[in-house]
């Protein structure tokens, strides 16, 4: 591409209580090759209750293409649509607070789409993390193992996927499919990529986009993570039936058939239950041992101590998360019914 052709382009970032990460991924927004003039830089910050907004208004100082915005409501979804309200930009660049990207990152998604028959381009979290856990968990992300089939997180092949990380979009797009989803607090870019492919849209993986994504870098702060993913993955599939595939519910079989399985052996008195349990649990040692192994030998064998403790507990928090979604499902279909009833939105 020529660069007096280029296209004017909105990024889009909603971000709140990020001053641990935010200079990072202020630092390598200011290095991309993109030409400077033809961006604009939008902060949505969701009432942050640290240094987060006085960072960014002091990089804001000697970076004029640099906006931040107020987003009341806090959550991600509310935050992309004020910014694609604000945004002046023929293209929208979404972009997480929590990452760093490579220099060719904004002209090679702004590439891709103009050259790809698609209506969102992404590509590649290199999972890092900080400190001995945060490395460790970064390693477990990176498996099958541990996150499923999820390709843009496990060094694909470039090609049409179902869902990519962040995105790049035209401006136009959100006019004829409408914004993000407020309702969700989280999956709403697998819902809005949902919508897309609904609409007869395609999504495409670029291999060569590659951005670093910063893990949870304690234990505690994963499992958190994986049971509020495992609870939006149940409330998700009900407001939004099809935008959620089947592995995204794997954890929760897994809990259900741990807890189930020695009930049933109990309760019917059968021990092909038993049997059952002890040959899922076989297996997932088995799985637990290799992948901890693989890791360790990939990153180092000062991580093999907890490599097996991360796998089960991020698992275990995720099924649990389905679970407590399914607790309040009943819940949050009496509220839909009611708002329905009253004319409200559904």
């Amino acid at each position: 591409m020529q660069q007096g052709l280029l296209p004017f382009i909105s990024l889009v970032i909603p971000l709140r209580n990020e001053e641990a990460y935010i200079e990072d991924c202020i630092s390598s927004i200011l290095a991309q090759d993109y030409p400077p003039e033809r961006m604009e830089i939008l902060f949505v910050d969701g009432c942050s209750t640290d240094h987060t907004v006085s960072i960014l208004n002091q990089a804001a100082k000697t970076t004029p293409q640099i906006r931040v915005l107020h987003n009341p409501h806090r959550t991600v979804p509310y935050a992309m649509n004020i910014g694609i309200r604000a945004a002046a930009g023929e293209y929208v660049v979404r972009l997480d607070a929590h990452s760093a990207y490579a220099p060719d990152y904004v002209s090679l998604s702004v590439e891709t789409l103009r050259t790809v028959p698609c209506e969102n381009a992404g590509g590649v979290w290199e999972t890092r993390g900080r400190g001995y856990m945060g490395e460790a968990i970064a390693g477990t992300l990176t498996t099958v193992f541990g996150v499923g089939n999820a390709r843009f997180r496990l060094a694909p092949r470039s090609g049409y996927v179902d869902t990519v990380p962040f995105g790049t979009f035209r401006r136009d797009l959100f006019d004829r499919i409408g914004l993000y989803d407020e309702r969700l607090t989280r999956n709403q870019d697998n819902e809005l990529n949902y919508r897309i492919r609904k609409n007869g849209g395609r999504i495409y993986l670029n291999e060569h986009i590659r951005c670093t994504y910063y893990c949870r870098d304690s234990l505690c702060a994963l499992m958190r993570n994986g049971y509020q993913n495992g609870y939006w993955n149940v409330v998700t599939m009900y407001l939004c039936p099809g935008s959620m595939g089947l592995r995204h519910f794997v954890p929760l079989a897994f809990v259900l058939a741990t807890f189930g399985l020695p009930f049933l052996w109990c309760v019917a008195g059968a021990p092909f239950f038993g049997k059952l349990a002890g040959l899922m649990w076989g297996a997932y040692l088995v799985l637990n041992v290799f992948y901890s192994y693989t890791v360790a030998e990939k990153r180092g064998w000062k991580y093999i101590p907890v490599l097996p403790v991360i796998f089960p507990a991020f698992h275990f928090a995720y099924g649990i998360g389905s679970l407590a979604g399914l607790y309040r499902l009943p819940g949050l279909m009496r509220k839909r019914t009611k708002r329905k009833g009253a004319g409200g939105t559904p």
